[in-house]
This record gives C-alpha cells, structure tokens and sequence, in this order.
C-alpha cells in the first residue's frame, strides 16, 4: 500500500530518521532540566532527545490501543515504527464508518504532532480557523494550541480573546470536511 508523502507514517519516518540523524550535542533535549551550569554527571547523556522519544513511543502505544479496541484479533505488529498506521488502516479497513473516522482523525492528528516535534509549524498555519474560516492558524508552543488571530473572530467571541484550538480539534475538522467532500461528490 502507497503511503501519501504526508502521511502520518511519512511525517513518523521523518521524525525518526531526523531523531537519529541529528543526535543531541548539548544538555538541551536530555532532560527537564535546564541546560545551564551544574554539577558533573556521573554517566554520559543520551545522544538522543529524550522527549522526541518518548513522543514516538506515545503515538505508537495509541494506534496500538486504538486498533485493538476496534479489532481485538488485528494482527502481529509491523517491525517497523512507521508501519504502524499501514497496520492500522488494514486491521481497521471491516469497521464501521465511525470507528474509521476516529482511526483517520487520530492519524491525522498524529500527523500534525509529528510535523510539530520535528519543528514544522506550517501545517497549523494551512488549516482555517473551525469558528470564523479565516485562514492562517498560528501555533503556540506554550499552550500547545492552535491560535486565530483574526481580530473580528476574538470580538465575536464576546471576550475579545483570541480563539485557541487544540490538535484534536483541527484534526477533527479537517477530516470531517475530506468526508463531507466524498460524499458531496459521490452524490
């Protein structure tokens, strides 16, 4: 099965290959803590970022999770990480249509977090605001959303805030819309 270039498998693959090609050179990405000044550690720091890691291990234990409970027999899993969602996709392709949607919404969201922890905030800035449609999303790595910086959407909104949107929400939008556009142009 050919994988679209990006895919939440071809935005993992990159992940990964980026995670092991570009190792870490300095205490920033070893840990919680700052990168400033302290004692000597005992043993050496990973060459790794941890927190890329544990992010990878995270979205695997969630397809794995979710295909199971849409499909209690679905397979042995794939040897590679990236084959996951190929996994997914066929051990899911029998299950009722809401139970694909969520599986498509949750790559896709997979996708978006993807692009994000490899530093790609582009694919925010390409979806259009669920509230006002205006387009141009901007990320926000502090709160880890989603922002509208559409000054008629923030007056609208009564308290004159910008709207924040999670990555569950964008992702759920945009699926919607792939599946209103199927059936508008199946019809």
């Amino acid at each position: 099965m050919n994988q679209p270039e990006d895919s939440a498998a071809a935005r993992l693959r990159q992940l990964t290959r980026y995670h092991r090609e570009h190792p870490v050179t300095s205490a920033e990405g070893h840990s919680y803590t700052s990168a400033t000044r302290r004692a000597t550690p005992t043993a050496p720091g990973l060459p790794i970022n941890v927190r890329v890691l544990e992010h990878i291990d995270q979205t695997i234990a969630e397809v794995i999770t979710e295909t199971r409970s849409a499909n209690p027999n679905p397979g042995p899993l794939p040897d590679d990480n990236a084959d996951i969602y190929r996994w997914c996709v066929e051990a899911t392709a029998t299950a009722p249509e809401h139970v694909q949607q969520r599986r498509d919404t949750l790559m896709y969201r997979h996708r978006l977090e993807h692009a994000l922890a490899a530093g790609d905030t582009t694919v925010i800035r390409r979806h259009r605001c669920p509230d006002c449609q205006a387009p141009g999303l901007f990320w926000q790595p502090a709160i880890s959303k989603a922002m509208c910086v559409n000054r008629h959407c923030a007056r609208r909104n009564g308290n004159g805030r910008h709207r924040t949107f999670s990555l569950a929400r964008l992702a759920h939008e945009y699926i919607q819309a792939q599946k209103n556009v199927r059936h508008a142009s199946a019809t």
